[in-house]
């Protein structure tokens, strides 16, 4: 019988060579074979395992053949090293002796992990670094979603709508004057390119140019003006295409009704602000900084909580319907002795009403200088009560109540307390005078007077004296 890995011929009788040393077992160990198998008989030849790579040949193996059938001689046992060791065939649990070679260490698990996120990272960056090469070359141009173009058409009573509306008849005016230079606002009234802004814009002025929404400016010449409305008028000349501002009424403004303002605040010319009427008939008194009086404003306002900032004076207050309803002309600010006092529009701000407005525009118009209604008493601006004292004595020690005048003819007295304007509260001398400067020269008016302890109903006609 043949067996073998290639071919090479292999005996089927009992070895008679020696073992080789890998087969050996260690010494003192022979005695542990199974009953019945004779010990191997002590070899001097080495037969090959699988007669490869021994390089003996057909003859050699015949002569070994030879011996083999020859009387079996004795020869001196050959002692392994004491540190071999021999493996023996017959053994109950022959000792498997690999030689595997150096140990060689498989990659741990989180070498793996690293290696293959390293990998993954830099085949990431590099694609990213070819994806837009590609696309930087590429003749394809990148283009993200986007809407449509829509209609640009706004509602007529939006805020879009009515700034759309307005702003063309919307103005900054730039003022220098002698020591200093501002920033304001105004509308245009008429074709004839007059413009109505607040007096304190223009005045002291010696240059005025204005600049309308197109970007273009012109040089405006002063018309008129007035302190105690605190409203003027100037006037350009030689531009094609005004859009006057509509006029709308001021009595028919209520609280709540929402209104847009537009101005330049700190010179940011066509601002447009949003907001509602906080409040009507808010007496209002600004200026004073000449310390005689002369420049003091009364104004019955409408509230806003629009923005308005400095650079808003003289801008319009417009209502639902982009009608001129107010001009925007003061605001009230935190107090300045206010740790945390704010700058700017604290959502206080007031409007001149537009009907007060039209009425001095048109005086400044035609004449250059308007009129206030006056009842003819001089008031005593130290009292502290409730009401408007009228004073004991006048200026330059002149009668309190002007003969002749609107109020001696209602009968009004020095000392009089006036409580009432046709039944609305007053309760200063302040507020009688704006509640008067609400109405035109020769309006009839009911005066409540308290004399001596006791309540009388006064009519009185307003009478007229030139403003300054």
């Amino acid at each position: 019988m043949r067996t073998g890995t290639r071919g090479a011929p292999m005996a089927d009788r009992q070895q008679t060579e020696p073992a080789p040393q890998w087969w050996s077992r260690p010494e003192g160990t022979a005695d542990g074979r199974r009953d019945g198998v004779p010990a191997p008989r002590p070899e001097t030849a080495d037969l090959s395992v699988d007669g490869e790579g021994d390089g003996a040949g057909e003859g050699e193996r015949n002569g070994a053949a030879e011996q083999a059938a020859a009387p079996a001689q004795e020869a001196p046992a050959q002692e392994a090293p004491a540190h071999e060791v021999r493996y023996d065939p017959w053994g109950e649990q022959p000792l498997q002796a690999v030689d595997r070679g150096r140990d060689r260490r498989g990659f741990r698990l989180w070498q793996v992990a690293a290696l293959a996120a390293g990998t993954a990272l830099l085949a990431g960056g590099i694609g990213g670094y070819v994806g837009v090469l590609a696309e930087r070359q590429s003749s394809t141009r990148l283009e993200l979603p986007q809407a449509a173009v829509a209609d640009k058409g706004r509602a007529p009573d939006s805020v879009a709508g009515i700034a759309a509306t307005a702003l063309p008849g919307v103005v900054t005016l730039h003022v220098r004057g002698a020591k200093s230079s501002g920033t304001g606002t105004g509308f245009v009234l008429d074709p004839q390119g007059h413009i109505l802004t607040n007096n304190h814009v223009v005045a002291d002025a010696k240059e005025i140019a204005v600049t309308f929404s197109t970007g273009e400016s012109v040089t405006a010449e002063l018309v008129g003006r007035d302190s105690g409305y605190d409203l003027a008028v100037v006037k350009v000349s030689g531009v094609r295409g005004l859009r006057p501002l509509s006029l709308g009424n001021s009595e028919n403004v209520k609280v709540g009704d929402p209104v847009v303002a537009i101005g330049a605040p700190f010179d940011l010319s066509n601002t447009v602000t949003a907001g509602i009427i906080s409040a009507t008939g808010r007496p209002v008194t600004a200026g004073g900084d000449k310390g005689d009086g002369s420049d003091i404003s009364y104004v019955d306002a409408l509230q806003t909580d629009a923005p308005i900032n400095p650079g808003n004076s003289g801008g319009p207050l417009l209502d639902a319907r982009a009608h001129v309803v107010g001009i925007n002309s003061a605001i009230r600010g935190a107090d300045k002795d206010d740790p945390d006092r704010q700058g700017g529009s604290i959502g206080l701000g007031f409007a001149i009403p537009i009907n007060q407005g039209k009425r001095v525009a048109e005086e400044l118009i035609a004449t250059g200088h308007a009129t206030h209604p006056v009842i003819g008493v001089t008031l005593d601006m130290d009292y502290t009560g409730d009401g408007a004292r009228v004073g004991d004595k006048g200026e330059d020690g002149k009668p309190s109540v002007t003969a002749g005048g609107p109020g001696a003819r209602a009968g009004i007295k020095p000392g009089d307390v006036i409580t009432k304007v046709d039944g609305q509260r007053v309760r200063g001398g302040d507020e009688l005078i704006i509640k008067i400067r609400a109405h035109r020269p020769g309006d009839p008016l009911t005066l409540t007077v308290l004399r001596d302890g006791r309540e009388r109903t006064l009519g009185v006609v307003l009478g007229s004296a030139n403003g300054s």
